[in-house]
């Protein structure tokens, strides 16, 4: 039977058999080639499906509305990073330059963990016997050392302003968990500079940090904190659990925000 003899049914019915026919086909050819991808082409996919949420937005009485939300990854980086803004401190601190003057020099980063102004940053650049200084966009202000641990991240308390106009001003982040965190999820690193990298398992996370990131906070997607980024070459990461249980330990009171 020639084609121009169908009439419109026949006509429409065709079209539908030839559509099911090319979706079982496509269907078919990209399951193929999914399973053939390699692993960096299948996780990038994955995360965006992972990533794609249906929303049930009310509309009229008893009936609903099934509305489909893509939230994109660097979406979710700008979050993270904008709530934990001003938990970030620079830290500097005196010393003597080569005629014997004291100056005032970088000494890293670090982030506030508590209500009552502790913060946490690096010890190779932090420990006892030195005059700090902290500052975030609410002014400059003297920091007092409070104590240093084993595993490379000294404790030290925010104090009086440089000037006395200046009021401080910060939030205590979300502290999050590292043994929920999954091969393939990201992390980000917000110090001096902004990085990222893949989770791949390892708890004992190594991170390239410089003296001057020294002290970066270490976050997931949500923007809770996994722990601090350190420039040690034997430690290059804290978690937050072992950050505190030093608090416990000196006996150190504070309020901490978990998930």
């Amino acid at each position: 039977m020639d084609v121009k003899d169908l009439n419109k049914s026949q006509l429409i019915l065709l079209a539908l058999l030839l559509s099911f026919i090319t979706s079982i086909a496509t269907g078919i050819t990209t399951v193929t080639l999914m399973q053939q991808a390699p692993s960096s082409v299948t996780v990038p996919i994955n995360r965006i499906v992972r990533q794609t949420v249906e929303k049930i937005v009310p509309s009229l009485p008893g009936k609903d509305t099934v509305q489909t939300v893509i939230i994109k990854e660097e979406d979710l980086v700008v979050d993270a990073i904008a709530k934990n803004e001003a938990s970030v401190f620079s830290i500097t601190k005196d010393a003597q330059d080569e005629i014997g003057n004291i100056i005032e020099v970088s000494a890293g980063k670090g982030f506030v963990i508590s209500n009552e102004g502790i913060i946490v940053t690096d010890s190779s650049s932090v420990y006892e016997g030195g005059t700090y200084f902290v500052k975030n966009s609410s002014g400059k202000f003297k920091a007092s050392f409070v104590s240093s641990s084993k595993n490379g991240f000294s404790l030290i308390k925010i104090g009086a302003p440089i000037d006395e106009k200046n009021k401080i001003s910060y939030t205590v982040p979300v502290f999050g968990d590292l043994s929920k965190m999954k091969i393939g999820q990201k992390i980000l690193v917000l110090g001096s500079t902004i990085s990222s990298f893949i989770f791949e398992g390892d708890k004992d996370i190594k991170i390239n940090v410089t003296k001057s990131n020294g002290g970066a906070m270490v976050l997931n997607l949500d923007g809770e904190v996994l722990g601090i980024a350190l420039s040690s070459d034997s430690n290059s990461f804290a978690s937050i659990d072992s950050i505190l249980e030093s608090l416990k330990a000196k006996d150190v009171k504070v309020e901490t925000k978990t998930p």
